[in-house]
């Protein structure tokens, strides 16, 4: 091989090795910490870079973009000492990248031993049911704790939730009874708030009923008595239109003596006082007849024994039976008329009663 081509093979290579150790790209959201000599220069951005071969050099390659970080369960004693473990999420991003390398040695670390610390303190002045329930509360104090602490190690916490809070399986079971017994106790209460809305309801509606129908009876009763006194109107205007006697009264009276006791729900019937006056009247009425014509005899045989004519002694006043027959007629035809009003009534009475009992059918 010719002695010139060696050195300039050599001179090539060395300078190819120049150029790449001067070269430096970034991919975009690196950042790349340089040291010279071992101390840091400066941080290269995105991008083509050039720096001095050998004597500058990439300590740390940095991710700026946000980054989430699981730790695992840690256990923590509340204020009522009981132990639990709880699961966190972190979500940072690295805002200096020289800080991040130079300020903290493990910043995950750093991170995660920082949780731990700041949930105990926050979770031992809660008791369990607070750390149940008080979750926004514990993230809010964490990221206050960890935002102030990791801001001078070039980190900016964005978020940090909690993922698990896990009570001992003893508390589970506890908290489990506790819940079912508050189940069971709404589930008790709504349904004797429901049975007691309804008999509410169903006493309403039975005294709407109740008060319809006593309407309805009150409205029957007016109707009945209307038509009641319409058809006594109607038998004395006619008594006195055909000028009855009162012996004709006292024998329809007895007449409707006997229907008192006709009705099924009676089982005792009172005789009025007035009875034995109707009986004399009706008595004195046949005896007059009976008497009239003895004493007509009797002239008549004393009038033939003295010789006087019959015509010349006073005149003789007799019954006219006529007067009798039209004044019994006349009390049949009001009878007649009262017992027509008296079943017009009822049945005006029937019919407002089914009018004022709604929702029930014909009697």
């Amino acid at each position: 091989m010719d002695p010139v081509v060696i050195p300039i093979l050599v001179a090539a290579i060395v300078v190819v090795f120049l150029v790449a150790a001067t070269v430096r790209i970034v991919p975009q959201a690196r950042r790349y910490n340089i040291e010279r000599f071992g101390r840091y220069r400066r941080t290269l951005q995105p991008g083509l870079n050039f720096v001095l071969p050998v004597a500058d050099r990439v300590n740390t390659k940095l991710d700026v973009r946000e980054q989430v970080y699981s730790s695992d369960p840690k256990p923590v004693i509340t204020e009522d000492n009981l132990v639990v473990n709880i699961d966190t999420v972190l979500y940072y991003q690295i805002t200096d990248p020289r800080a991040a390398a130079y300020e903290v040695a493990d910043y995950l670390q750093a991170i995660d031993q920082l949780t731990v610390t700041t949930l105990r303190n926050v979770i031992g002045s809660m008791d369990l049911e607070g750390t149940l329930t008080s979750r926004e509360e514990i993230n809010a104090r964490l990221r206050a704790v960890l935002d102030d602490a990791t801001g001078k190690w070039g980190i900016r916490v964005n978020r940090v939730e909690i993922k698990a809070i896990d009570p001992p399986n003893t508390i589970k079971e506890a908290m489990e009874k506790q819940m079912r017994a508050e189940r069971d106790k709404r589930a008790a209460i709504l349904h004797a708030e429901g049975e007691r809305q309804a008999k509410i309801l169903t006493a309403e509606g039975t005294k709407q009923k109740d008060i319809l129908e006593a309407q309805g009876t009150q409205q029957a009763m007016i109707l009945r008595a209307d038509g009641e006194s319409k058809a006594v109107e109607l038998v004395f205007q006619s008594v006195h239109r055909n000028n009855a006697d009162a012996k004709v009264l006292a024998y329809k009276y007895l007449e409707t003596l006997p229907h008192l006791a006709q009705s099924e729900n009676n089982t005792f019937w009172v005789i009025p006082g007035e009875l034995t006056e109707a009986v004399r009247a009706v008595t004195s009425a046949f005896g007059d007849r009976s008497e009239m014509g003895a004493p007509v005899t009797a002239q008549r045989e004393e009038a033939a024994d003295d010789g006087t004519p019959e015509g010349d002694g006073a005149p003789e006043i007799e019954a006219d039976p006529t007067l009798a027959l039209d004044a019994a007629a006349a009390a049949d035809e009001a009878a007649k008329q009262a017992a027509v009003a008296v079943s017009d009534a009822k049945a005006e009475a029937e019919a407002a009663g089914e009018v004022q009992r709604p929702g029930r059918g014909p009697v």
